[in-house]
């Protein structure tokens, strides 16, 4: 039997990463699959992005997180919902954001900045990075996960290519979303709840 040091576990990144990929199995079986289908996606990514904005668009309790200024984004806060198109800067400025996020998935490398990018993408969701007035609930977290998850492979699914790696793939871009799934959790462990009141 294997010891994993449980507190470690909580204060270090890379172990934290490293446990994780080694339970789920994610390897180099895993980023090969990605590697042999990161053609067919990469060229998908804008649209992809968009429909989860239109997905983010649809509810107010998704939609009003937009509204105040992100950081590194020059730029006055939004007043109301109804200003906030998609057309937006704002909603310009974060979809480059998921953009880079997603090409960061696809292209790699695997390495300990992406632990620590995976960890951070956890973290400036919540008061601890970023802009401390944008702390999104983590319902709201786990709905945008599990819907670029299903983007993703749905993308991939529809592609007209058959390749024997789609399924390999699938697993292991399951696996990975995971552990960033584990990475943005562990942000919300100790923090109040931010519904409005």
């Amino acid at each position: 039997m294997q010891h994993i040091d449980e507190q470690r576990l909580e204060q270090d990144s890379a172990y934290r990463f490293q446990y994780l990929a080694e339970f789920l199995q994610f390897g180099e079986q895993d980023l090969t699959a990605i590697a042999a289908v990161r053609p067919v996606l990469l060229p998908h990514i804008p649209v992809l992005v968009d429909v989860v904005y239109e997905k983010l668009a649809m509810y107010d309790c998704t939609w009003r997180h937009f509204m105040p200024d992100q950081a590194g984004q020059a730029g006055a806060d939004v007043g109301s919902l109804a200003e906030l198109g998609l057309d937006h800067p704002q909603i310009r400025f974060r979809k480059q954001h998921l953009t880079r996020y997603v090409e960061r998935l696809l292209s790699g490398p695997y390495d300990g900045k992406l632990v620590l990018y995976l960890d951070m993408v956890g973290k400036i969701h919540t008061a601890e990075a970023g802009n401390p007035r944008l702390q999104i609930p983590l319902v709201q977290m786990n709905a945008l996960l599990g819907f670029v998850a299903d983007a993703l492979i749905a993308t991939l699914l529809a592609s007209p290519a058959t390749t024997p790696h789609y399924q390999p793939a699938i697993r292991a871009f399951s696996k990975l979303l995971w552990i960033q799934n584990d990475f943005i959790n562990r942000h919300y462990a100790q923090r109040p709840d931010t519904t409005p009141q």
